[in-house]
């Protein structure tokens, strides 16, 4: 953890709160909609539990998006230490228009596979591919994909 940190990304208290904020709207309205005027059973059943996934997906962003991501010479971590993607592995970066990638991120194709890991609001890694970004700040993971691909680059595998 003595390395030098390239770059940061961080979540801002008010991004944060309001990705919070519509999970929290949506699973209450979902329960108490089921609740007050009661559906047929097995729809009654099916708006409690999508409402209690979206009050659940809200603690895990909360507690995901308390986390920053850390760029280094050799890694892609969280302040935690939990190593993301070690820049040795990166096969190739996506962050154009068309790509598939989270909001205001980018996408990190690598060499070998990963097992699952998800984030909700700040990364996700589902096979060989990272996906950073969410409620994250555009000019913080702009700046961030901009190094990864200098890096490639001066690999020469840009």
């Amino acid at each position: 953890m003595d390395e030098e940190i390239l770059a940061v990304i961080e979540v801002s208290p008010l991004r944060r709160a309001f990705g919070i904020a519509v999970l929290v709207c949506f699973g209450a309205v979902l329960i108490y909609v089921a609740l007050a005027t009661p559906p047929a059973p097995g729809w009654q059943l099916f708006l409690i539990a999508v409402g209690g996934l979206s009050l659940w997906m809200a603690d895990r962003m909360r507690r995901a998006t308390a986390q920053r991501l850390e760029l280094t010479a050799t890694a892609l971590r969280d302040d935690a230490g939990l190593r993301i993607v070690e820049i040795a592995d990166i096969a190739g970066l996506e962050r154009g228009t068309f790509a598939f990638k989270p909001s205001n991120g980018f996408v990190i194709r690598t060499r070998s596979g990963a097992a699952r890991h998800w984030r909700p609001g700040l990364w996700w890694r589902l096979g060989r591919r990272v996906g950073v970004g969410g409620v994250t700040s555009a000019p913080q993971t702009k700046a961030m994909a901009q190094i990864i691909e200098a890096m490639l680059l001066e690999r020469g595998e840009g």
